[in-house]
């Protein structure tokens, strides 16, 4: 799957469009971690708990976008954005959403080709690369 928060795919043409899709997540704040949180905050600085709590709720709505997606008969996602917002007190809400779309790479030689999109085009079978979940910066990984 091809995300991305750009209108277009550089090297591709959009064949279709399936509409919107979108993931969602609403998360409820853990007392201990919030505690916690509320500790560090008295000194400044970065929030691990916090970090990591966005960390797995981004990975978790970009997941259910991408199936949304797949259902659609997508290849790809465009114009791709995050929103989140608080709900009360103790609720985060966490959504990722984009345009489902199936992308053509354009061949050699056609305009607006790219290096990747004409290597694809001759070899179809080759795999994409699908995306890797995002990974925790090593300073964040570190404090749990």
């Amino acid at each position: 799957m091809i995300i991305v928060t750009s209108n277009d795919v550089p090297g591709y043409k959009i064949d279709a469009i399936f509409g919107e899709v979108m993931g969602l997540t609403v998360r409820a704040r853990n007392i201990g971690a919030n505690i916690t949180a509320g500790f560090r905050s008295l000194g400044g600085g970065e929030l691990p708990e916090m970090t990591k709590a966005l960390y797995e709720s981004r990975h978790e709505v970009m997941n259910r976008m991408v199936n949304e997606a797949q259902q659609k008969g997508a290849n790809a996602i465009i114009a791709m954005r995050f929103d989140t917002s608080e709900m009360g007190q103790t609720w985060t809400e966490v959504c990722a959403y984009g345009t489902a779309a199936f992308v053509i790479p354009l061949a050699a030689g056609e305009p607006g080709a790219t290096g990747q999109s004409a290597y694809l085009a001759q070899n179809p079978q080759a795999p994409v690369q699908q995306p890797q979940a995002p990974q925790m910066p090593p300073n964040v990984q570190q404090a749990w």
